[in-house]
């Protein structure tokens, strides 16, 4: 274990008898288990949120940097709108194939 500095932290009433009830029911030896606890899991939040940033900035650069074709908005509603009146024409009564279909 690596060696210990002793810190001084204030806390909330509420917090403090959290504490003090994880101790009493023997979850933690003692109220500096519990913090360490706390931080251990603040630390691998930190760590997950900083992963999933990173993969959503690795989709957004890929996105902006995707060569492939692009639609306006309004050439999507056109093909949604073509779609849906085929449908309304046929009477839906096809099995769909795709999910705008």
């Amino acid at each position: 274990m690596e060696s210990a500095e002793k810190l001084s932290v204030t806390v909330t009433p509420a917090m403090a008898r959290l504490i003090r009830q994880r101790v009493e029911d023997g979850s933690y030896g003692s109220a500096s288990e519990v913090i360490r606890a706390a931080l251990r899991a603040f630390q691998r939040e930190e760590e997950e949120h900083a992963e999933r940033m990173a993969s959503i900035r690795a989709r957004i650069k890929a996105s902006v940097e995707d060569t492939g074709p692009t639609y306006s908005s309004e050439e999507v509603f056109a093909e949604l709108r073509r779609r849906y009146e085929s449908k309304v024409a046929g009477g839906f009564h096809e099995t769909p194939s795709g999910p705008l279909e």
